[in-house]
């Protein structure tokens, strides 16, 4: 059974700080981080982006499914937003990155039973779920320089607040506009690339393995400010609430095609208790 993940995370931080064995800073694979400066950036969308968003999807798919679902409905209406300075992680958290805080903790591996993922109603069957699952505390050897998944949003804050300890910095989620302009930049674009869609600058449906790659592998479609994959590859689970239980997530993934979900722009309500082979996560390092 999984451990409670409050109280997992009481015995966990308890445990570093009595100064039991941990995995020191040295022995923290940490994440590289780029620089987000201060000032105005587009958030949003407007109608005329969401138009063109739900062209590309029936383009791919052969069908309206998305606009009868209304998807991009829930984007942000376009507007001007100002944000301070930060500090965002280049790539998102790794298999090994990861594994190195189950280690140093305890803390439960990434992997789902059955009757849960049966209960979330998803399209993808149990069995897609197993190539991600870890064997002994230890990630799919074929798998660790790709994004870690099977994380709910507490094992996301759970691994931030680890690294803060361990590290002697300070690491959280982002907010979602955080994460829209790292991904974006401050011009409003439809895609981190430029206007045009391209399915050879993310991993997507459209072009990729339908499975996540290692991380970083589309330098060409890095954002304006250098951060990779902020496009495809998983969705990543952001520290904005959409309501009380339900967390804002972020950038498409591996099994979307079209790719509307793709855009910065878009933003999707998830239960924060769901561990999904198509969510992720990155981190904002504070200064």
């Amino acid at each position: 059974m999984r451990i409670g993940h409050l109280a997992t995370l009481h015995v966990m931080l308890t445990a570093i700080m009595l100064g039991l064995p941990h995995a020191g800073a040295d022995d923290i694979p940490m994440p590289d981080t780029i620089a987000i400066p201060a000032g105005a950036f587009i958030a949003g969308s407007d109608s005329r982006e969401q138009e063109a968003a739900y062209l590309l999807d029936e383009a791919a798919y052969g069908h309206t499914r998305t606009r009868q679902w209304g998807w991009y409905d829930d984007d942000m209406e376009r507007h001007q937003e100002d944000l301070p300075d930060f500090r965002i992680t280049t790539n998102l958290i790794t298999q090994t990155q990861y594994a190195a805080f189950v280690e140093a903790t305890g803390y439960p591996a990434p992997d789902v039973d059955k009757t849960t993922w049966d209960s979330y109603g998803l399209i993808h069957p149990y069995e897609r779920t197993r190539p991600y699952a870890w064997t002994d505390g230890t990630p799919p050897p074929d798998k660790l320089d790709h994004p870690v998944v099977l994380v709910d949003h507490a094992d996301a804050e759970a691994f931030a607040a680890w690294l803060s300890l361990a590290s002697g910095q300070s690491w959280r989620l982002p907010t979602d506009l955080e994460w829209e302009k790292a991904a974006r930049g401050t011009d409003g674009r439809m895609f981190p690339w430029g206007n045009v869609w391209n399915p050879e600058l993310l991993n997507s449906h459209d072009a990729g393995p339908f499975a996540t790659v290692p991380v970083g592998s589309f330098p060409d479609g890095a954002s304006p400010f250098g951060m990779l994959d902020p496009a495809g590859q998983v969705f990543e689970w952001t520290a904005t609430q959409q309501r009380a239980g339900r967390y804002w997530v972020k950038g498409g993934s591996w099994d979307d095609r079209g790719c509307g979900v793709c855009r910065p722009a878009d933003r999707h309500g998830r239960p924060e208790d769901l561990q999904h082979i198509l969510i992720g996560f990155r981190l904002v390092l504070e200064p």
